[in-house]
């Protein structure tokens, strides 16, 4: 066996023990969801759906996903807004210091969500706000927003400048050229950036943690019922639940980040014409 077979063979062996190792814990999710014993471990007792009966007539959980859901929706919204602004300016216009306010705009993707969510806190309870959903809206949106960017600026750098030169030359207005032209052509990156964004804040538990105040989260709430053994099966169909959502999600974001690509470049034969 030559060098370079073997090392391809060894770094495929370690590719599947990486993958073994990081979504084996998620595979037995829903194997736990549907056994019928309470006590997480082998053999399995039989097969059931109670646990997902018990968890969509759970009043507190349905308070916690309508939280949970509104923080989502509002943050993604929020969060690709803002990115829409930021990606635009960073790819068609140069100003004093664009390189470093970016580079602030981005930390929060490589700072800690403790430390964020602690700056935060003292920041609310010092300016005497109240914790409340809005409060987790607020932090939400600071976390989303530097993927919202990373998304949106790709597809704002792939836009050929030449349509939006040519709708000024046909004497449409900067915000004519912007609406007619610019926003359909990077609409892709912009669904892909909500969906994401979503995804992060539906997931995210540290900032809800710390800033959710009396208002359950999803997250919040599913780390506070890990201390029932009882609730356990509960959660692992929730779980398995989310996990279902959270890969739809990120799929369909993926698939039209791909197709904004392709389109902005104009290798898309199908489709979004």
């Amino acid at each position: 066996m030559s060098q370079r077979s073997f090392e391809g063979s060894g770094l495929r062996i370690y590719a599947i023990l990486y993958l073994l190792f990081l979504y084996a814990p998620i595979a037995l999710l829903p194997v736990f969801a549907f056994n019928s014993g309470t006590i997480i471990a082998f053999p399995l007792q039989g097969f059931t759906t109670d646990w997902f009966a018990q968890m969509s007539t759970n009043s507190t959980l349905r308070r916690a996903l309508g939280n949970s859901l509104t923080i989502a929706v509002s943050a993604s919204i929020l969060a690709t807004c803002l990115g829409i602004f930021a990606a635009r300016a960073t790819t068609r216009f140069e100003f004093p210091f664009k390189g470093g306010i970016m580079g602030l705009i981005m930390v929060p993707m490589v700072l800690p969500e403790i430390i964020v969510a602690m700056s935060l806190l003292v920041v609310l309870l010092g300016a005497g706000l109240q914790l409340s959903i809005l409060t987790v809206i607020a932090g939400h949106t600071l976390i989303c927003m530097p993927y919202a960017i990373a998304i949106l600026s790709t597809a704002f750098s792939s836009l050929d400048k030449s349509l939006e030169e040519a709708a000024y030359d046909l004497g449409e207005t900067r915000w004519g050229a912007f609406r007619l032209v610019t926003l359909p052509l990077v609409m892709p990156g912009i669904i892909s950036s909500l969906l994401i964004s979503f995804t992060i804040s539906l997931d995210e538990f540290i900032i809800a943690f710390f800033l959710a105040g009396n208002e359950p989260t999803l997250p919040t709430y599913i780390f506070s019922q890990l201390r029932f053994p009882k609730q356990i099966p509960m959660i692992m169909a929730l779980g398995t639940v989310l996990v279902v959502l959270s890969i739809v999600l990120l799929a369909i974001g993926e698939y039209f980040r791909r197709r904004g690509i392709a389109r902005i470049s104009g290798k898309d034969s199908g489709g979004f014409q």
